[in-house]
């Protein structure tokens, strides 16, 4: 293994120790592991409610997890845990608190913010969620013309829309009390292929719109914002009105939600300590209680919370996100996968890939210490996924039988179907876990799991040695899910700490945004071509001419 490529660690006797360690089970198997050790399982799985995790099937032994303990000492994770549980300024960059978690603190919890007690602001801010979803849901809430809301549309990109979306869809079973009537709509891409064919299907006359946007100025969010205004505005001329009866604004922006329209009373507030892709906590996550109740968004809260007391007062050998953090780190650092994929097998988490690929990516996909100098060894690797029956018909081959070395997470609920009639429906829900165990085997132990192997031809071969971990949820519900999405958080905390990052920082995003407005006034004309790259002329040039020729 090299070790150039770890220049800045090579002072970290830990490191060094894994580095050592790492080369002595290069040539080892998972399948050996097993072999040797029959208690392999009951050694290398944590169950704490409502969450099991199995990560035997990792190319680790117990002197591995004790090695990534004392790293993670030498990095002081004790101490990075506190200070983000005490709201201290881990975000150096932007030099303030990541508070997320005080979100879904219970209000006796007291938390303070530079001396201020926010529990209370936070709590009444939960509150007039509370009374907006329940005046909604019931119908009070009515349209310009007196029609009762039938259909809502929340317009946000990032961590305004992927966690709600995502949230809504998992939960679909899981409507607090009564169905409600509402149909809940998600708009994102800034090109109006969502919302222009939704707008077609929709009545002005029913519909509410969310603007979601922290800093009320992404122009994705605003350009949506302003074409359901003109469709509105084409019912209804009466701009007060439409505003004040069709619009609900969420920003950490108060005034600029004003300066756009949306009335005080219309408008609901988080704060800046909450990073936008750890935000469907705070009122981003208003849509979730629209679709499911407030009494449900309650307890995915409560169960975010739980994985937060896991995390501060659990033992490591316990502790759910510290060993998924090191194992993660285990595998980018000293095993070289640089990729990783997340296969859910339920279908109604479709959108967990896709918004954990974000909440990793963005966070830890940095090449800069908290100190500013560059690292010199891999940071976060590529995530990715689908759900598992999916995935099997589409990229299994590659992490079966190709060249790149994958680790992968399962992840599935224990219980589905249990109180349904219909048997068959449970019969479906056994065939999921069959194929989850069966895949995550396979991947693991290669074709060692089969009667006679020695006779196969090559294009049969199963090598294995793909490492993986298992999750399993109790049940799918608020509870489970909240404690899950918290559990994948708290691993990205723990390996930011290991690598010495900000993980609550995104700077990459913020240039492109700037170049794109930029490009925008070359496409309007506004700017002239001189001093750009040939490319970026080229194109405008070619997209200019062909509006020319067809206008």
């Amino acid at each position: 293994m090299e070790r150039t490529q770890f220049a800045d660690m090579q002072d970290s006797p830990s490191w060094s120790a894994l580095l050592e360690h790492a080369d002595q089970l290069a040539s080892s198997h998972i399948y050996s592991l097993f072999e040797q050790d029959q208690a392999r399982f009951e050694k290398f799985h944590v169950s704490s409610s409502p969450i099991l995790f199995d990560y035997s099937k990792q190319l680790l032994t117990e002197q591995t997890v004790e090695l990534l303990f004392k790293l993670a000492e030498e990095k002081k994770l004790p101490e990075r845990i506190a200070a983000l549980f005490s709201g201290a300024h881990v975000n150096t960059s932007e030099d303030r608190p990541a508070m997320h978690w005080a979100l879904r603190s219970p209000a006796t919890d007291h938390t303070f913010y530079n001396g201020d007690d926010i529990s209370q602001p936070v709590a009444a801010e939960l509150d007039k969620i509370a009374g907006f979803a329940e005046i909604i849901r019931s119908g009070q809430w009515r349209g310009f013309s007196g029609y009762a809301i039938t259909d809502v549309v929340n317009i946000g990109v990032g961590g305004s829309d992927l966690g709600p979306m995502m949230s809504c869809m998992a939960l679909e079973d899981c409507i607090d009390v009564e169905p409600t009537p509402l149909r809940i709509h998600f708009v994102s891409s800034m090109d109006g292929t969502q919302l222009s064919p939704l707008l077609d299907k929709l009545n002005p006359h029913t519909t509410l719109f969310i603007l979601s946007s922290k800093s009320f100025t992404t122009i994705d969010t605003l350009s949506n914002a302003a074409t359901a205004l003109n469709w509105l505005n084409q019912a209804c001329s009466e701009k007060e009105k439409v505003l004040s009866s069709h619009f609900i604004g969420i920003s950490a922006q108060q005034d600029k939600m004003s300066a756009w329209g949306i009335p005080e009373s219309n408008q609901l507030y988080f704060w800046d300590w909450v990073g936008g892709r750890y935000s469907m906590w705070s009122s981003i996550g208003f849509p979730i209680a629209l679709k499911l109740g407030i009494r449900a968004f309650r307890q995915l809260l409560a169960g975010a919370h739980c994985m937060d007391k896991q995390f501060q007062n659990t033992p490591w050998k316990q502790n759910l996100p510290v060993l998924l953090g090191l194992i993660g780190v285990w595998n980018s650092n000293f095993q070289k996968i640089n990729t990783h994929a997340i296969l859910p097998y339920d279908g109604r988490l479709k959108y967990l890939p896709t918004y954990l690929s974000q909440l990793e990516m963005e966070s830890n996909g940095k090449s800069v210490t908290r100190a500013g100098q560059s690292v010199a060894f891999k940071t976060c690797p590529i995530l990715w996924g689908e759900v598992g029956p999916n995935a099997q018909h589409a990229f299994y081959q590659l992490l079966h039988q190709g060249t790149e070395r994958v680790s992968c997470d399962f992840i599935a609920p224990a219980m589905r179907y249990h109180e349904h009639t219909n048997p068959s429906l449970t019969q479906q829900h056994e065939l999921a876990l069959a194929n989850c165990f069966a895949q995550s085997r396979l991947l693991a132990l290669g074709e060692r799991v089969l009667p006679d192997s020695s006779s196969l031809p090559s294009y049969k071969r199963y090598p294995g040695n793909q490492p993986s971990s298992t999750i399993i949820l109790d049940e799918l519900t608020p509870f489970s899910l909240g404690a899950l999405i918290a559990l994948y958080e708290h691993k990205v905390f723990v390996q930011s700490v290991i690598w010495d990052i900000n993980p609550f920082d995104q700077w990459g995003v913020e240039l492109g945004k700037k170049l794109a407005s930029d490009t925008l006034e070359l496409l309007q004309g506004h700017r002239s071509l001189e001093g750009y790259d040939p490319s970026t002329s080229g194109l405008v040039a070619h997209i200019v001419n062909a509006w020319k020729q067809n206008s």
